[in-house]
């Protein structure tokens, strides 16, 4: 574990030397407040991930697990925008509430602003979440992982920022009443975090507003370094710090990629009824299969599992076995046509 650490260190100084101070750190406070450090950053990364897969459960690109992956990242695609918003905004999220609950070394509650007037009738006051430590810490793990110069290169870095700035627009205020009592002359407030769902919400909006950056690929080609960089600095201009931002168009979800590791949607479970069910759910077998070219096919499994159990003296406990049909809809390929145009049905044993 202690050379692995130290591999890190050397890896980090390597491709990031504008962070050696970091090592420094390191070696004045020990290994071990660091290494919950990159705990913290390996539990954020996979609760970005989970809060990626719940938000597109019912679309076509639904973030599976070779989304995550290398090779997958080097698309600068509207998923891949979110896939890095929302795994920098789990990192700073986790960072953020370890450090609020004093599970990290050298960090604490954000303090800055206590005894200050907030507004009328409050004042700051209590533990605010400390999301400036928070979103340090990211920096230093996610965005070293950038190490190119070009444009792909720029627009993940963007999209981690934005991830970040995400976890910041959603924080809500906390307040407290003071005064005889409970007369609530006086309050006060702190910021906390919200639950992470609602910084999922938040990202899945901004990606359906994510913006294409329209790059001159010509003249980045033909001019030296400088040129490009003012290229790139130039298509970033008009894009606030908060929006999601591609490059290229996303490939058709539809259908199976071998060579992008797409799956397709053939297969694909959606939802025709249910209670409680949201709008974008009701019209999933819609936009999986119908839009697809494929029809909803019914699938109808029996399911045994223990029931009516009772307990006996002593100490045993007796079930019966129970059998429930469970229902479920997949995307499936439509039926061929013969000459005539008819449908060919298969047909079982009578």
């Amino acid at each position: 574990m202690v050379h692995a650490f130290f591999w890190f260190l050397a890896l980090l100084l390597k491709t990031c030397p504008t962070h050696a101070w970091v090592a420094s750190n390191l070696l004045i406070t020990g290994t071990k407040a660091y290494l919950s450090y990159a705990n913290s950053v390996q539990v954020g990364t996979q609760s970005g991930i989970e809060e990626c897969k719940y938000q597109f459960a019912w679309d076509r690109w639904n973030c599976p697990d070779s989304a995550t992956q290398l090779k997958a990242l080097r698309r600068a695609t509207r998923e891949t925008s979110f896939v890095h918003a929302i795994s920098a905004a789990g990192v700073m999220y986790t960072l953020t509430r370890n450090c609020s609950l004093g599970d990290l070394g050298n960090c604490g509650c954000d303090v800055s602003k206590k005894g200050k007037t907030g507004g009328r009738g409050w004042l700051w006051g209590g533990c605010s979440d400390n999301t400036d430590f928070g979103e340090r810490i990211s920096k230093q793990y996610v965005d070293a992982q950038e190490t190119g110069q070009d444009s792909r290169a720029a627009v993940n870095l963007h999209n981690n920022e934005a991830g970040r700035l995400a976890v910041k627009a959603t924080m809500k205020r906390i307040c407290r009443c003071h005064g005889m009592s409970e007369s609530c002359s006086v309050q006060t407030c702190w910021t906390q975090l919200s639950d992470f769902r609602e910084i999922g919400n938040y990202l899945k909006i901004k990606h359906s507003q994510a913006q294409k950056l329209d790059i001159d690929k010509e003249r980045i080609r033909a001019g030296n370094s400088a040129d490009s960089r003012g290229v790139i600095a130039a298509a970033f201009g008009s894009v606030a710090q908060t929006e999601l931002i591609y490059l290229e168009d996303s490939p058709d979800y539809c259908r199976r990629n071998a060579s992008l590791e797409l799956l397709g949607t053939e297969g694909r479970e959606c939802v025709q009824h249910g209670e409680g069910l949201t709008h974008w759910e009701k019209r999933s077998c819609r936009r999986l299969c119908h839009e697809c070219g494929l029809r909803v096919e019914e699938r109808r499994t029996e399911v045994v599992s223990s029931c009516n159990c009772k307990f006996h003296w002593c100490c045993t406990v007796n079930c019966e076995d129970c059998s429930q049909v469970v229902v479920k809809h997949v995307c499936a390929r439509r039926e061929a046509a013969d000459g005539h145009g008819n449908r060919r049905r298969h047909r079982g044993p009578k």
